[in-house]
């Protein structure tokens, strides 16, 4: 059976909306400097194990985070730099976003005065 090949930008939509929740954000925000014990992942996210289980499954099956075993310890980390230039570049594209939108309330503010 031969499949269709998904357009670019449909795979990018779906690449996207995988990475849409908070937790798995939260996640790759922490593996961003280094490799983390599932046990430092769930005493900085203060979730369920079985809801972080869920959302670091999904991470793997996308490729995005890999996991290894130390003993009775698994471990995960970003597989790929790039994940963490994404956050970085959001991070940044967030940051000017408000700082316009702060920008405009300033603005609305002083002629809202200068009416008043």
């Amino acid at each position: 059976m031969t499949g269709k090949a998904v357009p670019l930008y449909q795979a990018k939509a779906e690449f996207f909306r995988m990475l849409g929740h908070p937790v798995r954000i939260r996640v790759l925000e922490l593996l961003q400097d280094s490799p983390r014990p599932v046990r430092e992942l769930l005493a900085d996210l203060a979730i369920e194990p079985s809801s972080l289980s869920q959302q670091l499954a999904v991470l793997r099956r996308y490729g995005i985070v890999v996991s290894r075993r130390e003993s009775s310890t698994v471990i995960y980390e970003i597989a790929s730099s790039d994940v963490a230039e994404l956050l970085r570049v959001a991070r940044r594209i967030l940051t000017d976003l408000i700082s316009g939108q702060n920008d405009l309330l300033t603005e609305l503010r002083e002629h809202e005065s200068s009416l008043g």
